[in-house]
């Protein structure tokens, strides 16, 4: 140590500024300052690698490349050491003294004049080390530039205003940083602490991060090596190191994008969708790095809320590796990192769904779900969602699935809607009524099974031009069939429903002959233009206004039933016991739509009906 007294200056007026709001407001939990001194560390040491290419002499060139991180319980002191580019005098009170010089500012202008981009330098050295004072007593920098005729320097603070430089001897090359904590963050100078952050935040750092001797990033970050240098086996390991997962991923996306922004991104479909098991909503687990730091671990703005289920890693050297680190200021970052990894992700999943069918069908099964969300509420992505949702239909085999696409190829040319039926499962729907009519008329529908469907069909709305109509629905209008012999006649027809419609009053909204049912007697179809029996459910589990309003239903009958010939006999010749059929034939096709609310009448009926048997 120099025998002369050190030299003492005040922060320029920015920097205390700055400082206030570091240590007061800045960022939200304390542990960051060792992400952004271990960010620091990196970027001296990147900046030595370069100049070690264009420098002949290095002062103390025998000395790794590495952070070194040392904790001292007793001393309650933390330390952080790379053998990096170091700085002179005149630097440290440049880079640590001012806010408006920034060693790593001037470093990558001298490149960009040279004609040559290292992406691997963007940084504003100085501004996350003020971070240190949140949890510093007083922080210590000993520095040795790489130039070999300087001599080594001790800059020293307490974070009130001041700081002092002075002359040090016997140091290596590059920066020591030495934090006495503060009495309310003893922790830091933990052993088991300290590793918690290193692997948490700086995992995949370039070089070697050493904590009291021991290596901490053993795992490399994968998503800035080439595809093809990478065996399965690592992509495994790493999705199972940074995801905390035990399982194998599905499905996996590697890629790399320089307009409109930089992007290096691995993503990963686990094997299982936790939802599905009845599991709390998924947190987003894409993580967003910044030259290969963590910006954060679950960024819920960097993809849609619709792929929550994703896994991985996302890093932009675009963002901004400053004061704006945690709070990510730039939304329009931020938006367009979400449009080029989104629209990138389901270009994907299309690829996929031609290339490996089975194995896409597979994922739909399990994480389909989310596609569908997607469909119905992503206005940006719906096109491409859209075609990547698929369905059972009238015309697979079970367990078979097609894409709207592939229906369409297969509609005729007086075609112009697309069919659908919401039901529990297939056997329900191939068994009601609500199918014979499209089967006769060789119409293709959709099979939807799950609840959303309903939610999902009625805000797509309809794909390729092609409305998406329910086949239950009051408003679809088949074409003519031969009429069979046998069936009433259009006057008897027309007697039967008029006196269907006076009988069973205000349950139905119109009683008519059906041109879509060929064997059942009758169906009821649901005349709500704006609440589907499914929707009506939904609302009625929610307690929502509107859903115990009486349904509104068409009761459609078949006039080549036995059971509706018999029926117009009966009910001239036996008006009571006419009546109470025809109730219960409206009953049982409530039941087959689903919107039998009270089966109590129903009950109370059937006998009545049994004792005139």
């Amino acid at each position: 140590m120099s025998t002369t007294a050190p030299q003492k200056f005040e922060f320029q007026a920015e920097i205390k500024q700055l400082l206030d709001i570091v240590i007061h407001s800045l960022y939200t939990e304390k542990e960051i300052f060792v992400r952004e001194l271990v960010s620091n560390a990196s970027d001296a040491l990147e900046k030595l690698r370069h100049t070690q290419i264009t420098e002949k002499e290095i002062f103390d060139d025998k000395a790794e490349l590495e952070i070194n991180v040392t904790t001292d319980d007793k001393a309650k002191t933390l330390t952080f050491e790379d053998f990096g580019i170091g700085m002179t005098r005149a630097e440290l009170v440049e880079n640590l003294g001012t806010i408006a010089h920034s060693g790593s500012k001037q470093f990558l202008k001298a490149l960009g004049e040279g004609g040559a981009k290292n992406t691997n330098l963007i940084g504003q050295f100085g501004v996350g080390f003020y971070s240190a004072f949140m949890v510093a007593k007083s922080v210590k920098v000993y520095s040795h530039s790489w130039r070999t005729g300087e001599p080594g320097h001790l800059w020293s603070s307490d974070g009130s205003g001041s700081y002092e430089v002075d002359d040090a001897a016997d140091l290596r090359r590059g920066c020591k940083i030495v934090i006495e904590l503060k009495d309310d963050c003893g922790d830091y100078a933990q052993d088991w602490k300290i590793k918690e952050i290193l692997e948490r935040y700086s995992a995949f750092v370039s070089f070697p991060i050493n904590l009291n001797g021991k290596r901490i990033n053993t795992i490399q970050a994968l998503w800035l090596r080439s595809k093809n240098e990478i065996k399965d086996e690592e992509y495994t390991e790493f999705y199972k190191f940074q995801s905390h997962a035990h399982d194998d991923p599905r499905l996996r996306l590697h890629f790399s994008a320089d307009a409109p922004l930089a992007i290096n991104a691995l993503l990963f479909v686990p094997k299982d969708n936790s939802e599905k098991f009845g599991m709390s909503r998924l947190e987003p687990a894409v993580a967003l790095y910044c030259r290969k730091v963590l910006i954060d671990a679950k960024p819920k703005d960097i993809l849609p809320e619709w792929l929550r289920f994703m896994k991985g890693v996302i890093d932009s050297e675009d963002l901004p590796l400053n004061i704006s680190r945690e709070t990510m200021q730039d939304r329009s970052l931020i938006e367009k990192l979400n449009k080029v990894v989104t629209k990138r992700f389901l270009k994907f999943l299309a690829d996929e769904s031609t290339a490996h069918p089975d194995a896409y069908n597979e994922f739909y099964s399990e994480f389909g779900i989310f596609l569908k969300e997607g469909a119905a509420m992503d206005y940006t992505h719906k096109e491409q969602l859209t075609k990547l949702l698929r369905f059972e239909s009238s015309l697979t085999d079970k367990g078979k699935t097609t894409s709207l696409a592939a229906y369409i190829g297969r509609m005729g040319a007086e075609q112009k809607e697309i069919y659908y039926l919401v039901g529990s499962n297939r056997a329900s729907l191939e068994s009601g009524p609500y199918l014979e009519g499209f089967k006769a008329r060789n119409l293709e529908v959709l099979f939807c099974y799950e609840p959303v469907d309903e939610y999902v069909m009625s805000n797509v709305r309809e794909f390729e031009g092609k409305k998406l109509t329910a086949a239950d629905h009051a408003d679809v209008q088949l074409s003519d069939l031969p009429k069979p012999e046998g069936a009433l006649s259009a006057a008897d027809t027309k007697t039967l429903t008029s006196w269907l419609k006076e009988t069973l009053g205000a349950r139905v909204e119109d009683v008519k002959a059906s041109d879509r049912l060929v064997d059942s007697p009758a169906l009821a179809l649901n005349a709500d233009k704006f609440m589907s029996p499914q929707m009506r459910r939904m609302m009625k589990a929610m307690k929502k206004d509107g859903a115990d309003e009486p349904v509104k239903v068409t009761l459609e009958i078949n006039p080549r039933s036995a059971v509706m010939k018999r029926l117009f006999e009966t009910h001239t010749a036996a008006p009571e016991k006419a009546k109470l059929v025809a109730e219960q034939i409206l009953d049982n096709a409530l039941i087959s739509a689903g919107l039998l609310e009270d089966a109590t009448p129903m009950v109370a009926r059937l006998y009545k009906l049994l004792e005139s048997v």
